[in-house]
């Protein structure tokens, strides 16, 4: 991978319009058109029709539904990402994820359960993934 630029989940120059900057901390829901950066504490749900990056000290507890997440830091909670998740070599996450593709760097700490399709599916609203892949495919 070296040398190789990945254009799927790289941003042009003025896509970035929302930055959480560190120690700032957010309670809520966010909703945002474009790309994010997280270098502060949220804890609530985040939507943004592009890509999320969390920074090494970027903290988030929620549900996060984006195309894209890259994540440095901390992430207790959903991520439901139509295209690519990537945790970097310092990135924690516990809870539940699905994407189409999943890039775990060495180093990172992934807690948790993953499920991956060619389409976008929605998380299940109730119950484990584990449950819900049963009743799909009778597999346990």
């Amino acid at each position: 991978m070296l040398g190789k630029k990945d254009e799927s989940i790289s941003t042009r120059p003025g896509d970035l319009n929302t930055i959480i900057g560190k120690n700032s901390v957010l309670e809520g829901t966010l909703s945002v058109e474009s790309s994010i950066r997280v270098d502060g504490k949220i804890k609530g749900n985040i939507k943004t029709n592009e890509s999320l990056y969390i920074g090494k000290q970027g903290e988030i507890e929620g549900e996060i539904t984006t195309k894209h997440a890259i994540v440095g830091g901390k992430v207790v909670g959903k991520i439901n990402a139509s295209g690519k998740i990537v945790l970097e070599s310092r990135a924690i996450f516990h809870g539940e994820m699905k994407a189409s593709r999943l890039v775990i760097d060495e180093g990172a700490i992934f807690d948790g359960t993953c499920y991956m399709a060619e389409k976008e599916v929605p998380l299940p609203a109730s119950g484990s993934l584990k449950d819900s892949r049963k009743k799909e495919t009778g597999v346990t």
